[in-house]
């Protein structure tokens, strides 16, 4: 009797304070345990995502993470509640996992890898970080490295077996190389701009500016490792000075002081201008090679739902193993369904949220979300599309190992067929519905980021489709 006294007294103690006690039934908690939301929670025509009641036969893209919502695998009656471990945040990150489309089918090799399950380098006044074939099994034709340089700190003098392409992220960045014949090369670059360098061409890098620089690099080999790289403090570090004396034809005491291991990224003092710096010897020649593009200052093709650009060697000649598409594609808009026939897509998203599904031939298909900072694969000739599922703009690249960029667009090979072999094969027993796809597909205009008409879900009821 006491006990209860002391509980009721609690409760209109806590009633008084306008504070609630703490109840295990709320709509949240339900769900977690697989049970129906009562219907005070149903307030709108369509059950919330992620339930037992909810139902969406064309698999509406859901932003997880825009919305806040906690991912179930619940689809269209089927599933049931989660009760063993589970990461909250990971789940948001890939709801197209959680739940997939129904339309998923089949295994597939995981072709999504975050830049922030990345070991980092931490270094004097930067970091790298990569993706390679070892972090991502299905990048097999292109590895990446994310750097950070700050002001004046440089990646040292060095050079690859692979071939370097590389965006600037953010900030600027001096870059120097000598070509194959040679002649020296000294450019500045600030954010959207590209270099090149062939195999073998021996190269350095510097941040410049109040807040240095951040770049992706990309290598036309998946095997590379940034830790397989030829440095030059790394080469002197372990040569008999004897030999590097006779070589430059000085003391020997002269190198008793070099680096005794690479220095790899360090502080190095402010540089001046590119006329202050640029060599001045009796020998000096400048490079006739063109190795940095400026690619956001290209004029972007504008489509419906955003905007393209290609750089590739027919605009870039200089990079004949990548070639890139930067793309924008506005909320709601989708980069079409297409193929690219001459090599791997590797996309790098720097801005927006989006979900791709790919379909890999003999009825397999998966569907993968990306955020910023994701790598994702699509092997050559298997059809995709990237739909932007948030609400904002996704700012992408798509590299390929390939000197020009090539892709086919479904909607343009539609048109570009006869109309009664379009019919035939899809709209065999339903030729109303046929007329109305034909006169949408038959100008063959391609819009490679194409903003639907309308993005309202058909309200058709589930028992009539």
């Amino acid at each position: 009797m006491k006990l209860q006294s002391s509980l009721l007294l609690s409760s209109l103690v806590l009633s008084e304070l306008g504070l609630a006690v703490p109840v295990q039934d709320s709509p949240r908690q339900r769900l977690l345990d697989g049970h129906e939301l009562p219907a005070k929670y149903r307030k709108t025509k369509k059950a919330p995502p992620y339930t037992p009641e909810n139902r969406d036969p064309f698999d509406n893209a859901i932003d997880a993470v825009g919305e806040k919502l906690d991912p179930l695998p619940y689809r269209n009656g089927l599933g049931t509640s989660v009760l063993g471990p589970w990461n909250w945040e990971r789940s948001r990150q890939n709801p197209d996992l959680v739940r997939p489309p129904s339309t998923d089918r089949g295994d597939m090799q995981n072709m999504r890898w975050s830049f922030a399950d990345s070991h980092v380098r931490i270094e004097e006044g930067g970091w790298t970080r990569q993706t390679t074939v070892r972090e991502l099994g299905s990048s097999v034709e292109l590895a990446s490295v994310n750097m950070r340089l700050d002001e004046g700190v440089i990646r040292e003098l060095h050079w690859h077996k692979e071939a370097e392409w590389a965006y600037v992220l953010d900030g600027e960045v001096r870059v120097t190389a000598i070509d194959y014949e040679g002649g020296n090369f000294i450019d500045d670059l600030k954010k959207g701009d590209l270099w090149y360098f062939p195999s073998g061409v021996p190269h350095s890098l510097q941040g410049l500016g109040a807040n240095g620089t951040e770049f992706l690099l990309v290598f036309d080999d998946g095997a590379f490792s940034e830790e397989s790289t030829f440095i030059l403090t790394d080469w002197l570090a372990h040569t008999p000075k004897s030999v590097i004396a006779k070589n430059f034809n000085l003391a020997p005491e002269i190198f008793a002081h070099i680096p005794e291991a690479e220095k790899y990224i360090f502080q190095g003092s402010q540089p001046g201008s590119i006329d202050d710096e640029k060599p001045s010897g009796k020998g000096v020649k400048k490079s006739k090679q063109k190795f940095t593009h400026k690619m956001l200052d290209q004029e972007p093709k504008k489509t419906s739902g955003g905007q393209v650009r290609i750089t590739d060697s027919k605009n870039f000649p200089i990079s004949k193993t990548v070639a890139a598409a930067h793309a924008i594609i506005e909320p709601g808009a989708l980069r079409e369904m297409h193929w690219h026939p001459n090599a791997d897509e590797w996309s790098f998203f720097i801005k927006g949220r989006a979900r791709v599904t790919i379909f890999g031939s003999s009825g397999t298909a998966r569907t993968f979300d990306y955020m910023p900072g994701d790598v994702g694969i699509v092997p050559r000739n298997m059809g995709h599309f990237v739909e932007n599922i948030g609400d904002e703009p996704i700012e992408m690249l798509e590299v390929f190992r390939a000197d020009e960029f090539r892709d086919f667009s479904l909607f343009q090979w539609m048109g570009e067929t006869p109309k009664k072999m379009v019919i035939d094969h899809l709209f065999a027993d339903d030729p109303k519905n046929g007329e109305i796809f034909w006169d949408k597909v038959k100008s063959a205009e391609k819009d490679e980021v194409t903003m639907p008409d309308t993005d309202e879900d058909s309200e058709l009821p589930v028992s009539e489709l």
